[in-house]
């Protein structure tokens, strides 16, 4: 029978180029996609979505399920699931929030990745099970059917935090996401780990709660100009917050980096462009690995071990050198 790997062969494309084409994308030159539709013709090849998973008994596509549309990064994960996807003949649905519980079943889709902090621990824990292998990208979860994809947020916010430290900053701030993500726990320790180990006092009242959203960023800086000092440092636990923050500063006369330096963390979009001194995350991998474990899991090739993407710092003009 032929396949969709004997068309990209004979084409001498890849499988995610003739689906691209199968499925009306228009990301596909137009002499591309005539010689793939003559290739189609002259193999008698007929895509048959309903049917692909007839023979291993499950439908052959993965659910991505996300929660937060305000952050950019999430498109560089979807590019990177997409592409693994694409290249092993699977077929991806995207869905946020409750919605996508629904679809969590053996008989609509073969495994999941999830990037959802609404979404319970109990609720995945109960989902998964052998024939239908999960993914999670913002925990840990120690089970047999689960497998967790999650970055090392621990070691390189330690390593900035030290190397803010290094060039002469002393007093901290610090603005939060979501306290209960795990994202949020690591930095935060991190960051006081790092404090502590340089003999540096830091104060609750200097903590601010956001959401990982600009705005909160934005009102947390809002604050902290009420006070009668500004800290060295305002610490963010995302970019986005920070580049709220830094909006703030600018809007009331406050120079970053010589009045007050800002770190963020994800590298986003803006980040380089805002001069912000961050951590980078490899998203475009990060979703393509996640892709792979999901797969080769339903491939039944059993791997649920933790795997940890590494992340780099980037130093950029807001953290600049303190004359103390």
């Amino acid at each position: 029978m032929v396949g969709i790997k004997d068309v990209a062969k004979q084409a001498g494309v890849s499988v995610s180029t003739v689906s691209n084409v199968l499925n009306n994308k228009k990301n596909v030159g137009e002499e591309t996609r005539d010689r793939i539709h003559k290739i189609c013709e002259e193999l008698s090849y007929q895509p048959n979505v309903a049917g692909k998973g007839l023979k291993s008994g499950k439908p052959n596509t993965i659910l991505f399920n996300f929660s937060d549309f305000d952050r950019s990064f999430y498109l560089k994960i979807i590019n990177g699931i997409s592409d693994y996807v694409n290249d092993n003949d699977f077929d991806l649905i995207i869905c946020t929030d409750k919605s996508c519980e629904k679809y969590m079943n053996n008989s609509l889709t073969s495994g999941s990745i999830i990037l959802d902090k609404k979404m319970q621990d109990e609720v995945l824990i109960r989902l998964a099970n052998e024939s239908y292998p999960i993914v999670v990208l913002d925990r840990i979860i120690n089970n047999p059917s689960i497998k967790s994809v999650v970055v090392n947020n621990y070691d390189p916010m330690y390593d900035m935090i030290q190397g803010v430290i290094d060039r002469g900053y002393r007093h901290f701030g610090f603005i939060g996401g979501p306290e209960e993500t795990a994202d949020n726990k690591e930095r935060y320790k991190a960051f006081r780990d790092a404090l502590e180990a340089n003999h540096l006092e830091f104060q609750q009242k200097s903590y601010f709660a956001g959401n990982y959203r600009e705005k909160s960023g934005y009102s947390a800086a809002k604050i902290l100009m009420l006070s009668r000092e500004l800290p060295d440092c305002l610490v963010c636990a995302n970019d986005n917050m920070a580049i709220g923050a830094m909006k703030a500063f600018r809007e009331n006369g406050i120079r970053v980096p010589e009045d007050i330096a800002v770190t963020g963390f994800d590298n986003c979009d803006l980040a380089e462009a805002m001069g912000l001194t961050t951590v980078s995350i490899p998203n475009y991998e990060r979703g393509y690995i996640a892709a792979r474990y999901l797969i080769e899991n339903i491939r039944g090739q059993r791997n649920v071990e933790t795997f940890k993407i590494a992340a780099k710092i980037i130093f950029r003009n807001s953290v600049g050198i303190k004359n103390n």
